[in-house]
């Protein structure tokens, strides 16, 4: 079988690929046969050096695969061959709350799924829907399950309630098809008339281009009456948390993601905004397991709430896939930052 391997870190060419004898499964594993694997963020980061969690030397990167089941152990009972399965962020995180001896993450800790074929406990993977291709299904382990869990693991959200994304980044792009399922209205925000287009499209009921618009709180609070969104689904932290405060109502809840960048290592809020707010300020670092299959129910079943968009059947966006040669050229197409949905590299 072909792999690849994270041999030196900094650049896209220390990720080189090897060929070497196919793995078999232990007794509670089960070996899947990879079809497709999608890139996120932390993979850059891990390849810059730069991620919390160091890569283990020669690691097999990326965390987010799907597959098919092709042999088993003899003691797996969650899998048959056969199976259709994606692996999970944290494969030791099953349900509850995470603790740091369930950190481990494939692509950085552990070998993760740019490889022909990949051996995983089988209490770190999940059965996926059929009307998922290989490639769809490949962006939901990171991606995916951070929104849902945005928006489904704090405080109720309610159908006819208001969240705002923010951006055009592939979480975004889940967090906007998502609330719209769950019934909310969706307030976005993006810099480009034509991607407002395409937000519009996926389900945003309105669009603020925050480069027109740089006070886009006070834009968000006029849309919503003066009310102010009950959700901000907050991706990019210390360059927008101020004006996310100043969009969310009196109660409303902030889902935040990222704490720092280069520029602002920091989160900052102005004294004005965060006294005049009783909002609820929310960590999500992706999820469970148990996240992981909440969401998949939810995609795979018909019934949805009152006033909620028909889209049980949404698909993720993707920008465009490579080939499993094209793995430099897919991680150098990722950094550019252009892509509108997510990344993929196409294994069979």
């Amino acid at each position: 079988m072909h792999a690849y391997h994270l041999e030196t870190l900094g650049r896209v060419d220390g990720i080189v690929r090897r060929e070497s004898t196919r793995p078999e499964p232990g007794p509670r594993e089960i070996l899947v046969r990879v079809r497709a694997v999608s890139l996120n963020k932390r993979d850059m980061l891990i390849l810059k050096g730069t991620y919390p969690l160091k890569a283990v030397p020669d690691v097999i990167p990326v965390s987010d695969g799907a597959g098919e089941v092709v042999a088993v152990g003899g003691e797996v009972t969650r899998f048959a061959v056969g199976d259709r399965v994606a692996g999970t962020y944290f494969p030791n995180w099953l349900d509850g709350r995470i603790t740091p001896a369930l950190f481990d993450q494939p692509g950085a800790t552990l070998n993760g799924m740019l490889t022909e074929y990949a051996v995983l406990d089988q209490d770190g993977a999940v059965r996926l829907p059929g009307h998922l291709t290989w490639e769809e299904a490949a962006c939901l382990p990171c991606a995916g399950v951070t929104a849902w869990h945005s928006l489904t693991g704090g405080e109720p959200l309610a159908p006819g309630q208001t969240v705002l994304t923010l951006g055009t980044g592939a979480l975004s792009l889940f967090a906007v098809q998502f609330a719209k399922m769950l019934g909310a209205e969706v307030i976005a925000t993006t810099s480009s008339a034509a991607k407002a287009d395409r937000l519009k499209a996926l389900g945003a009921d309105h669009v603020v281009n925050y480069a027109e618009n740089p006070e886009w709180g006070s834009a968000v609070r006029e849309l919503t009456g003066g009310r102010g969104a009950d959700l901000v689904v907050e991706t990019n932290g210390p360059d927008t948390i101020e004006q996310s405060m100043r969009a969310t109502a009196l109660y409303g809840q902030i889902v935040l993601l990222i704490t720092g960048n280069p520029r602002r290592p920091g989160i900052e809020i102005s004294h004005a905004a965060y006294a005049a707010s009783l909002a609820t300020i929310r960590r999500v670092f992706v999820g469970s397991r148990a996240h992981f299959e909440s969401l998949l129910s939810f995609l795979d079943d018909t019934p949805k709430p009152p006033g909620a968009l028909a889209l049980h059947r949404a698909r993720p966006v993707i920008d465009r896939v490579f080939a499993f040669d094209e793995v430099h050229e897919a991680f150098r197409y990722y950094e550019t930052g252009v892509a509108f949905g997510k990344v993929v590299i196409r294994v069979a």
